[in-house]
């Protein structure tokens, strides 16, 4: 597995991957330096940085993460949905099928070790409220917020 390191607005992002694809992105609070960057990695490097830049909102990478059928399945369903909406995690579960299984939706949502590019962030309590995110409540609001299709405009 292949590691690599890039500077985001939110720490530093460590990305592990190989020939099959992409396996974990993972937000850190401590910078890593970035010393060599393996070639497996580069696209996604330069996907994440126009994410962060403004210039993307679909990411096109060959995802490989480590999970159970049904956290797969629960991630899949994550990857529709579209960058500057959100749902409620009873929303996610009655679009899998099954309106009883919220908790487990949210543990599965919960162990997404694709942050950013399979989309859990956007996944918020019914009442409105930015519940549980594994990197931090503070990275989940600054993702909305970048994601928000309402962006202020300068006055001057």
């Amino acid at each position: 597995m292949e590691v690599a390191y890039i500077q985001t607005p939110i720490g530093t992002a460590e990305l592990k991957g190989d020939e099959n694809g992409l396996a974990s992105i993972t937000v850190l609070d401590n910078k890593k330096p970035n010393g060599t960057f393996p070639d497996v990695l580069v696209d996604a490097a330069k996907q994440f940085q126009e994410y962060f830049n403004g210039d993307r909102t679909v990411f096109n990478l060959e995802l490989n993460p480590s999970g159970t059928d049904f956290q797969k399945k629960v991630w899949n369903a994550l990857l529709k949905i579209p960058f500057g909406k959100t749902i409620s995690y009873l929303e996610l579960s009655k679009q899998l099928g099954d309106v009883k299984a919220i908790r487990a939706v949210a543990s599965a949502n919960g162990k997404n070790p694709l942050w950013i590019v399979v989309p859990c962030h956007r996944v918020i309590g019914t009442n409105g409220d930015l519940t549980g995110y594994a990197g931090g409540l503070h990275r989940k609001k600054w993702l909305l917020e970048h994601e928000s299709p309402a962006k202020q405009a300068t006055l001057f």
